[in-house]
């Protein structure tokens, strides 16, 4: 499979002390990955924690900072948003960026939502929607359905019946990101397109985490042939490495191996082992695991831990060295 699109994860850390300095740098990333040739930056959402929790409000900064490359969320755990509110968001960042958003979202219970549950919806916690149709009225909502009574005006104001504004085309650039073979059919039947990543269910399966990841993206093709399919392993290449990055990246995929040998917790989520290596290495790993050979676009995930400069040269070497090894070009 010869990969035609290429983009890069990342959570956006800061310091607490500090966090302005770290919104930035994840800004100077990904105009470095517009200059390198990058198709996508996608970017995580984190609540209560010390990476991203306003991403779309990041992604209209990068609006305004690049010119080419595609910009997503990956992903929005809906149960925190408003569905119009958010839907306004996404339009107007969308038509900030020259249609250019990617949102990735996702359903049910946000993580911890028992510890915040009261602080988010302290008077309706107990009967907010957290299933599917909260998913379903956002795509209503970007797809510019009516939301109320005909368009009417009352006195000097004009008062739509639909979201405003609204972005022709946002609709099909919808992603929902997946972890089992339901969720990743549903994202199938509901015209969406199917965010993988590093993290499935195994759902009683024993046959690993690639066997499992493709029969996921099987059946979301098989309900959504024309759907996009976008893979997320934790990929760092090491060919313009220093020994000290060889030596920490080593340390950093090792110390993770050992929660890849079985599924972990009630949930049975399973991880895939991060790819660590030369590109050429990386490059044979990925022709032979069973979920990149059904892709041909990814967003490679960073690591969570480290330095700006790590970032700089795992991105360098993905762009110049992994993705041209897997027969991608930079667009023109």
């Amino acid at each position: 499979m010869t990969l035609r699109r290429l983009g890069f994860l990342t959570i956006g850390l800061f310091d607490e002390a500090d966090p302005a300095a770290g919104h930035e740098t994840t800004l100077r990333m990904i105009e470095l990955g517009e200059r390198l040739g990058f198709d996508s930056a996608f970017v995580r959402h984190r609540h209560l924690q010390f990476g991203i929790s306003s991403p779309v409000a990041v992604l209209a900064a990068a609006t305004q900072r690049t010119h080419r490359i595609d910009l997503g969320t990956a992903v929005i755990p809906l149960g925190w948003e408003n569905p119009l509110r958010l839907a306004e968001d996404l339009a107007t960042v969308d038509l900030l960026s020259g249609g250019r958003l990617n949102p990735g979202v996702s359903v049910g219970p946000p993580m911890q939502y028992d510890v915040m549950r009261e602080a988010l919806y302290p008077d309706t916690a107990d009967v907010e929607d957290m299933s599917d149709e909260r998913l379903r009225r956002l795509l209503r909502m970007v797809a510019g359905e009516p939301v109320t009574a005909p368009r009417e005006t009352v006195g000097f104001e004009t008062f739509s019946d639909r979201v405003q504004p609204h972005s022709p085309g946002l609709r099909s650039r919808m992603w929902y990101g997946a972890a089992s073979l339901g969720s990743a059919r549903r994202a199938g039947e509901l015209g969406m397109n199917l965010l993988t990543s590093s993290v499935v269910r195994a759902e009683g399966a024993t046959d690993g985490f690639a066997a499992i990841q493709r029969r996921q993206i099987d059946a979301f093709r098989a309900a959504h042939p024309a759907g996009r399919v976008s893979q997320g392993l934790v990929v760092v290449p090491t060919d313009s490495a220093t020994p000290e990055q060889r030596e920490r990246y080593a340390a950093f995929a090792a110390a993770r191996t050992p929660r890849t040998a079985a599924p972990q917790g009630p949930a049975g989520i399973l991880f895939a082992r991060d790819l660590v290596g030369t590109s050429a290495q990386i490059a044979e790993e990925l022709r032979a695991h069973a979920g990149y050979q059904a892709v041909d676009e990814v967003v490679f995930a960073l690591p969570f831990t480290f330095e700006p400069a790590d970032y700089e040269q795992i991105l360098t070497d993905i762009a110049t060295q992994l993705a041209p090894e897997l027969g991608w070009a930079p667009s023109a």
